[in-house]
């Protein structure tokens, strides 16, 4: 394990899991940071951890039921290990917190709501008179002054720097526009949306450890200085953003159709570094199921702003999400979402069937009428159709010559992105990661694209003998 400075008698160390979107893995990181701070350093095996944090999620049933399936393995550990600090973060607690899972998990040490800055864990964690926190904290700092990092800095584990090359940041938190589906105005509560000057800040650090590409965050995204009068908007952000020196890629998600303005899609046109891929979720194509999960749009209009993207952006990669069996869903009212699917032709379409949750309009005032194996029979079909729409668009592809941002070594192969979110795969004997580099596409498929280093690519450096290589996240 990577040292910070600190002798390894003094080391202390802490083990994320964390499931769920990458608001989890950006409020982790938060968390992660202030640990840092203390001298910590991250460990992969929670056995080996003197502190394991659970990030988790509540959007499905079974996001939840995973968070609960990870806590019961962590009971023999912290019997075995009373000193353990077992720590519960994110929506399965929620901003009110909840009594109930402290009396199901009574050897939880601390429970936080989503986006905390961890002080309810600093608070219990130096509590501990065996540890010599004045003297790590200082030794940390310096380390951290050593690395370049400013007052304040998101720091990422030891590890990491250097080796992530993609970070997702948070911009606003919590939710104000409440569909009747959805758990997270509940769980992650109003609105609430950052500075400007701090952001900046996070990003700035972020690239100061390695990072290339951050992705901006928020449930709503497009809603970013909403609740600020007379304040900045998202377009704003991302100018300030794409000014940031070192910086070669950035995206948002997730935008919402109402908030979707000329304005944000002019800047992205406008912006060198911000990528042409917009993520903007329909959830459904029949009016009558629109207004009951009260998204406060038609088809129409959603038809319609899918048009403004491809005129201000023509080569805009567009996403989007879809909720099948949504209670009273007919099957002609899901014919309709599989046309105008089928019709628009989108990148990439994230499918979901409908999972009530506790406390939703949704639970409370509809009754969960389509049987699951309809729904999988609906989920199954839109498969089908974005796997031969994928197969179409994937196919211009080939023989063409893209910009890939290198991630990652997959199974021996580099895997990268291109600026409309393609995921490419390629041979390569140097050390690439982190680099943009030109890659002629031999092979395309629905879901992935393979090739080789362009001729004309940028300069690859020479190959060079390389250690194995540390994942992205520890989870």
């Amino acid at each position: 394990m990577p040292s910070t400075g600190l002798a390894a008698s003094m080391t202390k160390t802490y083990h994320f899991w964390i499931t769920g979107c990458q608001m989890n893995y950006a409020d982790a990181r938060r968390v992660a940071t202030e640990l840092e701070k203390l001298g910590y350093e991250s460990t992969p095996r929670a056995e080996d951890a003197d502190v394991v944090i659970l990030e988790t999620c509540t959007v499905r049933q079974q996001s939840e039921d995973k968070a609960y399936h990870k806590l019961h393995s962590l009971k023999p550990l912290k019997a075995e290990r009373p000193g353990v600090t077992v720590a519960v973060m994110g929506c399965v607690v929620g901003v009110r917190g909840n009594e109930v899972l402290e009396k199901r998990f009574p050897f939880v040490d601390v429970f936080m709501e989503p986006s905390t800055d961890g002080l309810p864990l600093i608070s219990h964690l130096t509590q501990d008179s065996d540890y010599n926190l004045e003297q790590a904290t200082t030794r940390q700092r310096h380390a951290l002054q050593d690395a370049g990092l400013e007052a304040g800095a998101v720091v990422l584990p030891v590890e990491q720097r250097g080796q992530l090359v993609s970070a997702p940041v948070a911009i606003v938190y919590g939710c104000s526009h409440a569909c009747t589906f959805c758990i997270i105005p509940q769980k992650r509560g109003i609105e609430r949306s950052r500075p400007v000057g701090e952001i900046a800040a996070e990003v700035r650090s972020l690239v100061a450890q390695g990072i290339k590409e951050v992705v901006l965050l928020g449930q709503i995204v497009d809603r970013y200085g909403f609740d600020v009068p007379d304040g900045p908007d998202l377009a704003d952000l991302l100018r300030v953003i794409n000014g940031v020196d070192g910086l070669e890629r950035i995206r948002f998600l997730t935008s919402h159709p109402s908030y979707m303005t000329d304005r944000i899609l002019e800047t992205v046109a406008a912006l060198p570094k911000v990528m042409p891929q917009i993520e903007i979720p329909i959830q459904a194509g029949n009016n009558d199921i629109l207004a009951a999960m009260k998204r406060g749009y038609t088809r129409e209009q959603y038809r319609a702003l899918i048009q403004r993207v491809r005129t201000i952006i023509p080569d805009a990669a567009i996403h989007c999400d879809i909720i099948v069996g949504f209670p009273g869903e007919t099957a002609a009212q899901f014919q309709d979402t599989y046309d105008i699917l089928a019709e628009l032709r989108l990148d990439k379409i994230h499918l979901a069937r409908y999972s009530p949750r506790p406390g939703t309009v949704s639970t409370r005032r509809m009754v969960d009428d389509v049987p699951d194996e309809e729904k999988r029979r609906r989920f199954q079909m839109l498969e089908a159709l974005q796997k031969e729409i994928l197969q179409e668009k994937m196919r211009r592809y080939l023989g063409e010559t893209v910009e890939v941002l290198v991630e990652e070594r997959d199974k021996g192969r580099w895997r990268g992105r291109t600026p409309h979110n393609k995921l490419v795969f390629f041979d390569h004997p140097g050390q690439l990661r982190g680099q943009l580099v030109n890659v002629e596409i031999t092979h395309t498929g629905p879901w992935s694209m393979s090739g080789r280093i362009a001729a004309t690519g940028a300069a690859i450096p020479a190959a060079t003998p390389t250690a194995d290589l540390i994942p992205l996240t520890v989870l």
